[in-house]
């Protein structure tokens, strides 16, 4: 069989066909065998199989109540290595020793709380740096689709784990498009919630980056990240992601963005995503919106926020590419950083006008194919002196500095047999509404064929001695 989806498992599950610990020694196993593309850094071990035991004995105790209060009974998942977990070691990507106590991050912990198994932490770049996986920890991930491409970043593991069925669902984080680039290169589902919803702890001064959910499919990603939503008193910013919420739920009029830089096979895909969202009776509408210093402003956040986080003494251990980012972040004025804040500012209220218009924005969510997996960014923007390094995905970033919700999902597969994502955006707080929006559009284009390096799990029980 192949890896299932959340309901599909659970019916499983439900009808004794398969044991918790049966489907989580089957995921272990093909992670430690099968993980071709450099998915994982770490795969958990003795501690994921005692919560399968615990899952099981609670399934014979409760029957189908015991999924009344633990949703996820049985469900693995994958951890990005920026995220603390109690159980395995947690690098963030870097040679530099992690500081941060050795707990779960509060996403973690409910995701474990409603029956999740934690089956591994996947590669990322140095703190989630670059929008690839290219570091001094690990090799790089590489695209399930075409293994000599990059599968994206930061959460580029997480992105191939999902889309190769090393686990139902993974958890990942997103400060300027780390999830939603990933899951556009890799064909799969990336949810980014409105800023604030999920608490993200410790926070981040920069007020750019997000905890979300990957999955092969939209519904997958949503289950996920319902339990993973709500204030903590760790993070202040928790509970922020409710404003702005829409009048009415339903959504008619759609404004169709296309960024510079889109590639005529990019367009030629996504724009599927346009027509079947004409034929679902949504108005359909060219919209331009431009914010010219918004990329600049964006680095100027970016690099102060990582010079703050490193001090001089830490250089030797540092990612290359990274310190040259850091470097100039300690160039910085505050009166430059106060520059970049008011563009992040008139980029929120010009966005709010046009989200006044639109129920939702919709988009390529990146506008090239994936590029060389030795690589941080396309060639043109891959020396990060230039501060060029996320100038490439256009579509990603503007949304991190308004803090909107936006859903990637597979808009079909170009010419050369890659996946291009469409994106939907809608106001902040109106995650429900994008989130049915995506899984109706879902619906509508398709599965995408399953990339060459997916596998088969199959149950200890079916498994020839």
């Amino acid at each position: 069989m192949t890896a299932p989806g959340i309901g599909e498992l659970t019916e499983r599950l439900r009808r004794r066909e398969i044991t918790v610990v049966e489907h989580v020694t089957s995921v272990l196993n093909a992670v430690r065998e099968h993980d071709t593309l450099g998915a994982f850094v770490t795969t958990a071990g003795e501690e994921a199989l005692q919560a399968a035991e615990h899952a099981d004995r609670r399934i014979r105790a409760h029957g189908d109540d015991a999924w009344r209060t633990a949703p996820l009974l049985g469900v693995t998942v994958s951890v990005k290595d920026l995220l603390q977990t109690r159980d395995l070691p947690t690098t963030r990507g870097s040679l530099l020793t992690n500081r941060r106590p050795r707990q779960d991050a509060p996403a973690v912990a409910r995701l474990r709380r409603a029956g999740a198994v934690v089956i591994g932490k996947t590669t990322t770049s140095e703190y989630g740096w670059s929008a690839s996986t290219l570091g001094r920890v690990a090799p790089p991930t590489a695209n399930p689709y075409a293994p000599h491409l990059t599968a994206g970043g930061s959460s580029g593991g997480a992105a191939a784990a999902v889309a190769t069925g090393l686990g139902e669902g993974a958890l990942g984080t997103d400060g300027a498009g780390s999830i939603r680039i990933p899951a556009a290169f890799c064909g799969v589902a990336g949810y980014k919630p409105s800023y604030g919803k999920v608490p993200y702890v410790p926070n981040g001064v920069d007020r750019l980056a997000h905890q979300g959910t990957l999955a092969r499919t939209v519904a997958d990603a949503a289950a996920l990240a319902a339990v993973i939503t709500g204030p903590h008193p760790a993070d202040p910013d928790s509970g922020l992601g409710s404003i702005d919420l829409p009048r009415d739920s339903r959504c008619r009029r759609i404004g169709w963005i296309e960024y510079d830089g889109t590639t005529d096979e990019i367009r030629k895909v996504t724009e599927q995503a346009m027509t079947a969202l004409t034929g679902q009776g949504h108005q359909v509408e060219r919209v331009h919106v431009r914010c010219d210093d918004l990329y600049p402003a964006l680095v100027d956040i970016l690099a102060a926020a990582e010079a703050a986080a490193t001090p001089p003494e830490d250089e030797h251990d540092c990612d290359p590419g990274r310190l040259e980012i850091v470097r100039y972040g300690r160039t910085l004025s505050a009166a430059a950083l106060m520059r970049a804040e008011e563009v992040r500012q008139e980029l929120r209220t010009r966005l709010r006008s046009v989200m006044s218009r639109y129920g939702l924005l919709a988009m390529a969510t990146v506008p090239i194919e994936p590029f060389d997996v030795r690589a941080v960014a396309p060639a043109w923007a891959a020396d990060p002196r230039d501060l060029l390094w996320l100038a490439w995905s256009p579509a990603s970033y503007p949304f991190n500095m308004t803090g909107q919700p936006a859903v990637t999902l597979p808009a079909g597969l170009t010419g050369s047999g890659l996946p291009a994502g469409v994106q939907l955006v809608g106001p902040v707080g109106a995650d429900d509404l994008v989130l049915k929006a995506a899984h109706r559009l879902e619906a509508e284009l398709g599965p995408l064929p399953p990339p060459r390096a997916r596998h088969a799990l199959v149950p200890a029980t079916e498994r020839t001695p």
